[in-house]
């Protein structure tokens, strides 16, 4: 039992070595070439899924971010760029070398709907190949950096250039934002786009609609601000697509064949000086000696005076016109006494005339054996008296008619 665990761990051994050594991704480039690598959402996406999933029929398209940097180092080279506009697009990593090297480049896929991670391994080989002697750069205003990195594009944009160019011998040099070299952000709205610069080159020298870029009129009418179109005798009409077409005024030619060879660099010499060569140091004079009482005076002396002459005002205010507060208090308090008083000599008033409304006769209507008709008034029978009659007392006193006597 325990040597088929042995087993079985050496198999899992074998595989995890399998798949980190099929994570390492080895690519060689010249020097002074544009280099570009997709990272294909679909590769990572296979990492994730178990292959019982797979076969099961279960495939999902997951939203993935992707991170890269150099190994051992937060950030990438200097001539790497990367860029994924949206975590259903695909990530590109992009740059031209400059140097020869090797750089080793970790990715990281971050699964956002499992929040798994995969990590692929690039190896980067830049070699050291002749610069091409005849570069232009060219600006596609509408392009985004995202839409020109695919080698479809990449291929569409480079044959356009070579009708341009008059050749077929015509390398990328370098693709870059317009962001990254100080263009302004897009409104999001259609039809604008954040421009993209391209850079070609070639052995071949430039065309004449290249050359017409470098005539004194066209300078001028680039400064003027005019849209210009470049008309010689050919033609150059060169881009079958609307979105290949390049901005005249941003066109740049650079003749690397003219380049001044850089200077050489100075002497070092042995580092001692030869005697009576220099001369003997000099030190320069002391600077004259300056009074600083008028600074201490303005800096110190004045807002102290300030504060002083604010902290008497506001003592003064404090304790000075203390008089005055208590008048102002007891005239207050007056007030309130005479509003008092006048609320009780209100209410006296009240009580009595209360007082004289029931002393008052009643009125008529609120006595008794009145006739609200005749406002006569009748005297109050007597019920226990022998002079009335039985019937008589039972008689309605407020009738009408009344007995005779």
């Amino acid at each position: 039992m325990a040597g088929c665990r042995s087993w079985v761990f050496l198999l899992s051994v074998c595989v995890a070595t399998f798949l980190e050594a099929g994570a390492e991704i080895k690519v060689t480039i010249p020097v002074g070439k544009f280099f570009t690598y997709e990272l294909l959402r679909e590769t990572f996406q296979n990492d994730f899924e178990p292959l019982s999933k797979l076969y099961a029929g279960r495939l999902y398209d997951d939203p993935m971010i992707f991170k890269c940097n150099r190994q051992n180092f937060p950030d990438l080279p200097e001539w790497l760029r990367f860029t994924q506009r949206h975590p259903y697009d695909n990530g590109f990593l992009y740059g031209t070398p400059t140097s020869p090297g090797k750089s080793i480049i970790e990715i990281y896929a971050i699964n956002k709907r499992s929040y798994e991670a995969a990590r692929h391994i690039l190896v980067i080989k830049a070699t050291a190949e002749k610069m091409l002697p005849f570069q232009a750069e060219f600006f596609l205003k509408l392009r985004e950096i995202e839409k020109v990195l695919p080698p479809s594009v990449q291929d569409e944009v480079k044959q356009d250039l070579q009708k341009l160019w008059d050749t077929e011998a015509l390398d990328i040099v370098n693709i870059s934002n317009a962001l990254d070299r100080g263009g302004r952000v897009p409104l999001p709205l259609a039809g604008h786009f954040e421009g993209v610069y391209v850079k070609v080159g070639s052995e071949q020298y430039f065309s004449d609609c290249l050359m017409r870029v470098t005539t004194e009129e066209h300078q001028k009418q680039c400064a003027a601000g005019d849209k210009v179109k470049v008309k010689v005798p050919g033609g150059c009409n060169f881009c079958n697509i609307p979105s290949n077409c390049i901005t005249w005024c941003k066109t740049e030619l650079f003749d690397l064949t003219k380049r001044e060879p850089a200077p050489p660099p100075p002497a070092v010499g042995s580092g001692i000086l030869e005697d009576g060569g220099g001369g003997d140091f000099d030190p320069p004079e002391s600077p004259p000696s300056r009074d600083f009482f008028p600074d201490y005076i303005v800096t110190v002396i004045v807002p102290l005076v300030l504060a002083i002459v604010l902290c008497l005002l506001l003592a003064y205010i404090m304790f000075g016109r203390r008089e005055g507060v208590a008048k102002r208090n007891a005239r207050t308090n007056q007030i309130q006494l005479y509003h008092h008083h006048t609320i009780h000599g209100n209410a006296d008033e009240l009580r009595n005339m209360a007082a004289a409304e029931r002393a008052a006769r009643p009125p008529l209507s609120t006595l008794p054996m009145f006739n609200c008709r005749t406002g006569e008034r009748a005297p109050p029978l007597q019920s226990d008296s022998p002079r009335i009659p039985l019937i008589l007392a039972q008689h309605d006193p407020y009738s009408d008619t009344l007995p005779r006597k």
